[in-house]
């Protein structure tokens, strides 16, 4: 059967297109807490690591000050410095991935339709999955051919 085209411009109007994004993000929504809780895990994890990066580069330090035997602990003090600066930085993209996502979401400077911060903010996560992976092969690869070098 045919609509009558009074009707069709109503239902592809303002309140339509207002109703299709809140049901959108009503599908969306659980997806996204589900991935956001996933973000704040990671993030959790990664302070930790950072603290632990700290404490045995503090560790590694004092070795160092009391050992009779001149052992240059400096290069690994260095590659442990490193390490924290990357999961610093890897911290501060998932924070401001996690800040983004959320005004997208029914957060607390949600905006009243779908926009395009779950697009911007898929993009970023998808090109940090991206170089991720690739790190991790890089590594990986460093490994098996007989030493890691660091950065």
């Amino acid at each position: 059967s045919r609509v009558p085209r009074t009707k069709m411009a109503a239902a592809s109007g303002p309140g339509a297109r207002e109703l299709f994004a809140e049901g959108l993000l009503q599908f969306l929504r659980p997806a996204v807490r589900q991935l956001d809780r996933h973000v704040h895990s990671v993030r959790e994890s990664q302070v930790e690591l950072r603290e632990h990066i700290d404490s045995l580069a503090t560790e590694l330090c004092r070795i160092n000050e009391d050992q009779k035997v001149a052992l240059d602990l400096d290069p690994y003090v260095k590659k442990l410095l490193n390490a924290r600066r990357r999961v610093v930085l890897v911290n501060n993209i998932l924070q401001n991935a996690q800040v983004s996502g959320d005004r997208g979401f029914g957060g607390p400077r949600a905006p009243p339709v779908l926009t395009g911060h779950f697009c911007r903010v898929q993009e970023r996560l998808r090109r940090l999955n991206h170089s991720v992976a690739k790190e991790t092969v890089r590594r990986r690869a460093m490994l098996e051919a007989g030493g890691y070098q660091g950065k």
